[in-house]
């Protein structure tokens, strides 16, 4: 008998890694996902800390996979969070986003419960610091 491999759709990966964010303090587990040119898909949750700054966000964790692999262009993203109503990145994570993806990227937003929200990401920033504002530097 052959088995085949599932196919797992970003939201399916975002809901699953979601499941493993480390969030004690808040109890608002975040999931992540993306995929890149090459067409593999990092995955990433929120870790919380007890000094709430030092906390790591989902999106931040997917990107620091997708380097950590070699790859460094990203060409959509699915975030999703068990809220009413879908989860915008925070600005900090719609900065990392833009550096590694073009402002055309769709990002997704979405509930658990499958409420869903898209944006392209000069939608979700901007007027982004690229680095053509380092060009004189």
């Amino acid at each position: 008998m052959e088995r085949r491999k599932t196919h797992m759709s970003l939201r399916d990966k975002a809901l699953a890694v979601r499941e493993n964010a480390y969030a004690p303090y808040s109890n608002f587990k975040v999931g992540a996902a993306l995929t890149t040119e090459a067409g593999e898909t990092y995955v990433g949750c929120n870790v919380e800390n007890v000094a709430y700054p030092e906390g790591t966000c989902a999106e931040a964790g997917a990107i620091a996979a997708m380097i950590a692999s070699g790859e460094s262009r990203l060409t959509e993203v699915y975030v999703v969070a068990d809220a009413p109503l879908p989860v915008s990145p925070c600005g900090g994570c719609r900065q990392k986003l833009i550096e590694f993806g073009a402002g055309d990227v769709v990002v997704t937003m979405a509930t658990v419960d499958g409420v869903e929200q898209k944006m392209t990401l000069s939608e979700l920033m901007p007027g982004a610091f690229t680095e053509e504002h380092l060009e004189n530097t």
